[in-house]
């Protein structure tokens, strides 16, 4: 992958392994790794392909007698060949010095204390080296939980200890504007070559301080087609469960980083392969067991968001959330029915409320994306109504697009039988002579989608007569 890449493929502490044994090695990449440097010439990360913003960033620190460098995804992405889109720096200026150099900026959090620098609308995050817990800087410790999550970390320390403190060892390569070069602690290198994704350190502990490193385990691994190394991918089904700890507004943001990045269907099969789906579904989990199209639909509807992602197309979380939590509404929908001896429209509602309330328990879903959900969901009972003025109010329903797209959906999986979505598609292509003739034609049969029951009428109520008699007079 790299010109003259060979003389970079040890991994820390190879050498001293060979000469000492492995306790040294160990010693030599938990303590002082050793830095691994490929010069200029001997990569393709080119400044023409980086942000304006984030080297302006780089070169106001380095003036101000700091150091900083580009770290993360946007090297690992640059030395696949691939364009970056987020740009982060690592710098050994606290979060109070960055704020003092750029005006435009501000610091955010409280947990992990960073920095945003604002350019227009285009955000570079500034991190502080992170030092090793247990070691006090200006006053802060780090702090953990009895399970060994990390509930604060705003303890600075060098280059060196932030590399060993980053999650994975191809998101641990630093790129200098001093010399152009990339600077790897972690054999990150190697592993990029080897398309391998590699957890720092030992990964139960790691997972334990933060578990959505096994949501972004799945998700690097589905985005970089890489496989992910067996040390890495062991403790995942086990700790899972670790993510319901997680808040879900969280979860939340980590889903749409899954599904809405253009690898949903390979991010899902990775999610459902190591139990990690479970923990942010568990309902539609149980659903996929049950009814045999339910798999079917939502990988359906994430192959669909790929495809619009790739074509530059906007997508909503809003269907993706109606896809993937459907199932649970109508297997819920029929017990409901069943039970309270419901209308499917009301028994419905009651499922797509008992659905909503449970899974805001994994993960949040914003009301501006939970409302467009229900109308797509409520819509479903109306597409098959095709008489008289009720049509038209379907037609020009605001979701009726989304809805109807949905209605293809769930005939493409299996769950319903084809036609009702071929005699939408042609109403709306056909002239308004056209589409009474396709209201004719439901009119006088049975066509696909109608239950073909007669439909039940309520009796009319007897009005009560509001003339009162009469009162008698003296004359009667």
């Amino acid at each position: 992958m790299f010109k003259g890449f060979s003389r970079f493929l040890q991994r820390p502490g190879e050498r001293l392994k060979t000469l000492f044994g492995p306790d040294a090695a160990q010693a030599a990449a938990d303590d002082t790794p050793t830095r691994q440097v490929l010069p200029r010439d001997e990569h393709n990360v080119s400044r023409r392909d980086l942000s304006e913003s984030a080297l302006k960033v780089l070169y106001r620190l380095n003036g101000a007698g700091f150091d900083a460098y580009l770290v993360g995804g946007c090297i690992r992405d640059s030395l696949l060949g691939n364009r970056p889109k987020d740009f982060d720096v690592a710098t050994n200026a606290t979060p109070d010095e960055v704020r003092q150099l750029f005006r435009n900026s501000r610091i955010i959090g409280r947990r992990f204390r960073i920095v945003h620098v604002r350019f227009g609308r285009e955000v570079i995050e500034v991190t502080t080296f992170r030092g090793r817990h247990g070691e006090e800087h200006g006053g802060n410790l780090s702090q953990q939980s009895d399970d060994g999550l990390l509930l604060r970390d705003n303890v600075w320390g060098s280059v060196e200890e932030d590399a060993i403190r980053r999650d994975f060892t191809v998101n641990a390569l630093y790129y200098s504007v001093t010399d152009f070069a990339i600077h790897d602690w972690t054999g990150g290198l190697k592993d990029l070559d080897d398309r391998v994704l590699r957890l720092i350190g030992d990964p139960e502990t790691r997972y334990r301080e933060d578990p959505v490193r096994m949501l972004r385990a799945a998700r690097f691994a589905a985005k970089l087609d890489f496989d992910i190394a067996d040390e890495t991918a062991a403790p995942i089904r086990e700790l899972a469960p670790l993510l319901l700890q997680i808040p879900p507004a969280r979860l939340f943001e980590e889903v749409l980083k899954l599904f809405l990045s253009g690898h949903a269907v390979q991010s899902f099969r990775v999610l459902r392969d190591y139990g990690l789906f479970a923990m942010l579904f568990p309902e539609s989990d149980e659903a996929m067991a049950e009814l045999p199209w339910a798999e079917a639909l939502i990988e359906q509807a994430l192959a669909n968001t790929d495809a619009r992602l790739a074509q530059d197309r906007p997508v909503t979380p809003a269907f993706l959330f109606a896809a993937l939590l459907w199932p649970c509404v109508h297997l819920r929908t029929a017990r409901i029915a069943h039970e309270q001896d419901l209308p499917d429209v009301p028994a419905q509602q009651s499922a797509a409320q008992q659905v909503i309330s449970r899974q805001l328990q994994h993960t949040s879903i914003p009301k501006r994306f939970s409302m467009p959900m229900r109308d797509i969901w409520d819509l479903q009972q109306h597409l098959p109504r095709r008489r008289g003025r009720k049509v038209f109010q379907t037609f020009e329903h605001p979701r009726f697009r989304a809805a109807y797209d949905f209605l293809l959906l769930r005939e493409d999986a299996g769950e319903l039988p084809a036609g009702l979505g071929q005699w939408w598609t042609d109403f709306q292509a056909a002239d308004e002579e056209g589409q009474r003739q396709l209201l004719d034609r439901v009119d006088g049969g049975n066509p696909a989608g109608n239950s073909g029951k007669p439909k039940r009428r309520r009796p009319r109520k007897r009005r009560r007569s509001t003339n009162k008699p009469t009162p008698p007079t003296l004359d009667d």
